[in-house]
């Protein structure tokens, strides 16, 4: 599907974006071994959620599915949660056919770790896109614990071999700064003797800890040598629970952004995740400028939760981001460089490989398409440069099968003096479907 984004004057109105993704996931998968009923409310439906749903059940776990219900005439998510039955930490059953992940990195990469802790073998596999992700980053350190995994040629499918013996803890300084590799190691932790110790030189989201130190893990985190350590020591059995899913602030980060360069907007974002581990693009406009406003702060589980007020700044300046906010902002990333287009000076972006095995190569292909809307753009080796501020104009771009890239071309649009096509659009539907529908309901 390709769709036409027109420029706008204003931007105005209240979103609840979807809720958050890495949680539901996280729940979907800890829900399905822990010792008892698990409740999650307003969980996120998409492609990447469906696939881990789809997984658990394929090992024998039994998740009621509430779907949403009609209020007034419009569809109201406050009625849907999952009911998940957990079977225990040895619980799941020998699956008949390999466990499709779809495009979902998180799902295959925290699946992995799940399974090299079972007695029975199973194969993880996924798209061509996923197919073409690195896995090695977490076969080797859970070969280290003795875990079997064979990969082909660093990437999926991965098969696991079944484990008759405990994994062993292991103490593992990562080598690149990610949430799912470290989650990948502390779910196999969870079938290890003794500890298991992750490190990394910037904090990742730590949605994993909170979860597990929430169903009775024992958990440590602190802060020396130049990293960021978590440990965590093997306990018997988790416990159940129920949480509210916030809305994900990496879907939001769309409209703060939005927000932060269409002229004479006010918009008010509500439910977000504020777990502080993912807001690095909330500092970041901040330091550009951006007013951006925190009300109603409350705790929702284990995540801080608010409400954010945006006005339109009168604008905006150039800064530097690198280290340890560049490690919160990650997937933000490509909305960040648009909000860099509208900023006065030059903006630069260090420490962001990673970026380069995304959904799509975001540091070659999204500058790529950036730069057909006439930003001054130039990528670099480990992030990009962006001078500003820029006129953008309208012009066909390509989504490239990435959620993020179309999103954030489709804000850039916005901007624009005329009239932009973006193709291949409808990849929106692995995190956020209703994504364009919002957008056209904030438009005067």
């Amino acid at each position: 599907m390709d769709k036409i984004i027109h420029p706008v004057s204003k931007l105005s109105g209240q979103l609840r974006a979807p809720s958050d993704r890495s949680i539901t996931v996280r729940a979907t998968l800890l829900g399905g071994i822990a010792d008892g009923v698990s409740v999650v409310r307003m969980p996120l439906r998409c492609d990447d959620t469906d696939a881990c749903l789809d997984c658990m059940r394929r090992l024998g776990v039994e998740i009621e599915n509430l779907e949403l219900k009609m209020e007034n005439g419009e569809l109201s998510d406050t009625n849907s949660k999952f009911i998940i039955h957990g079977r225990g930490l040895h619980g799941l059953q020998t699956p008949s056919q390999s466990l499709f992940c779809g495009s979902s990195g998180a799902t295959m990469r925290l699946l992995s770790g799940l399974m090299s802790g079972q007695a029975f073998n199973s194969v993880l596999d996924g798209t061509a896109q996923l197919r073409k992700r690195p896995m090695r980053r977490i076969t080797e350190p859970l070969r280290l614990m003795g875990a079997e995994i064979d990969d082909v040629a660093g990437c999926a499918p991965l098969e696991i071999g079944g484990q008759p013996t405990p994994l062993t803890g292991i103490t593992y300084p990562t080598p690149v700064a990610s949430a799912q590799v470290k989650s990948a190691i502390l779910l196999a932790g969870l079938y290890a003797e003794g500890e298991t110790v992750v490190g990394e030189t910037a904090k990742t989201r730590d949605h994993t800890e909170r979860m597990l130190a929430a169903m009775g893990v024992p958990m440590e985190e602190w802060q020396s040598d130049g990293r960021y350590w978590a440990k965590m020591r093997f306990t018997p059995t988790l416990k159940p629970f129920e949480l509210t899913v916030p809305a994900d602030f990496s879907s939001a980060a769309f409209f703060m952004v939005a927000a932060a360069i269409v002229p004479n907007t006010t918009l008010t974002l509500l439910d977000v995740g504020m777990n502080p581990t993912r807001t690095g693009l909330l500092d970041a406009l901040r330091l550009m400028g951006a007013q951006i406003a925190i009300r109603n702060e409350r705790m929702e589980g284990a995540e801080p939760v608010t409400n954010l007020d945006i006005c339109a700044p009168h604008g905006l300046k150039a800064i530097e981001v690198q280290g340890e906010l560049t490690a919160r902002s990650i997937d933000e990333l490509p909305i960040f460089a648009v909000a860099a287009t509208q900023a006065h000076g030059t903006t630069l972006v260090r420490n962001a490989e990673e970026l380069r095995v995304k959904e799509s190569n975001r540091l070659e292909g999204f500058v790529a398409e950036l730069h057909k809307l006439g930003a001054n753009i130039q990528p670099t080796a480990d992030g990009f440069v962006v001078h500003g501020p820029t006129p953008l104009h309208g012009a066909t771009v390509d989504g490239l099968g990435d959620h993020r890239v179309a999103m954030s071309l489709a804000v850039a649009a916005l901007v624009a003096t005329s009239p932009t096509t973006i193709l291949g659009a409808d990849c929106v539907s692995k995190t956020y479907p209703g994504f364009y529908d919002d957008l056209a309901g904030l438009c005067p």
